[in-house]
């Protein structure tokens, strides 16, 4: 049986994710990565967290999949035979920024798919499985992660789909904090804001300009170091009676001020 805990990290591979991955594996975290690209591309990626003195292993797949999700879960039981940390972290923006009137029901389709579905289904199984390694093993201990974004309660009208995902999600984060609190199971929510990462590089300038003129109390980026550390609290227990709570990564941007 591995001796270390196990940790699945959606689209742990890059930005907010790969952030998070590396604080897990400095924590002792065995790391099961999902991500969408080949694992051959992924090389210095893999060998960068394996550097950090834990296991990890690569499931490729998309976790808007069914099939995919049955596949790297599989994956996880065959090789290491538990999961304590379910990180949902996974998603896309939409392809093309469009006005909510003009937002295609394709690509409402595919981002909600990625963003919440696969959290949904993917926690559904975690938590399954959570419950059983729980009456196979009095001290077993478990959390679930879901990586939302202020944009769950702050609009943007050319990316409604996205908003819709991550409003989602923190309901998500609420029934399933409701259904296994009970179990000792606890279920987090963080919120990051502005994030320096591939998804938002098409908007730096913007949001260089926007954060200058104090769109932020923190006039900086983010970093996917800052929402990794708070994963780490929260996978160290620091946090045990706050399940289902919003925990916000913003630099204050969601403050209210005059």
């Amino acid at each position: 049986m591995m001796n270390h805990k196990v940790a699945l990290i959606t689209g742990g591979s890059r930005g907010i994710g790969f952030g998070i991955a590396k604080s897990l594996a400095k924590e002792g975290f065995a790391l099961a990565i999902n991500g969408m690209r080949n694992e051959s591309q992924l090389g210095d990626t893999l060998s960068s967290l394996r550097s950090l003195g834990v296991p990890v292993m690569y499931c490729q797949g998309n976790v808007g999949s069914a099939a995919d999700r049955a596949s790297f879960m599989q994956q996880i039981k065959t090789k290491w035979g538990k999961l304590n940390v379910l990180v949902n972290n996974a998603g896309v923006a939409p392809k093309v920024r469009e006005d909510v009137l003009e937002m295609t029901e394709e690509s409402y389709d595919r981002v909600m798919n990625i963003n919440l579905k696969g959290a949904f289904f993917l926690s559904q199984a975690a938590a399954k499985w959570m419950l059983d390694q729980q009456k196979e093993k009095a001290d077993f201990k478990a959390c679930i992660i879901n990586i939302s974004s202020i944009s769950a309660t702050i609009a943007s009208i050319n990316r409604g789909e996205y908003c819709i995902s991550k409003a989602g999600m923190s309901m998500l984060s609420q029934l399933l904090a409701i259904r296994l609190g009970g179990e000792g199971i606890a279920v987090y929510e963080i919120r990051p804001g502005i994030i320096q990462t591939d998804m938002t590089s098409a908007v730096q300038e913007k949001y260089d300009k926007l954060l200058a003129e104090g769109l932020s109390v923190q006039p900086r980026w983010g970093l996917p170091e800052d929402v990794g550390k708070a994963a780490a609290a929260l996978v160290r227990g620091e946090m045990l009676y706050s399940t289902g709570q919003v925990i916000m990564v913003d630099g204050g941007l969601s403050i209210p001020r005059l």
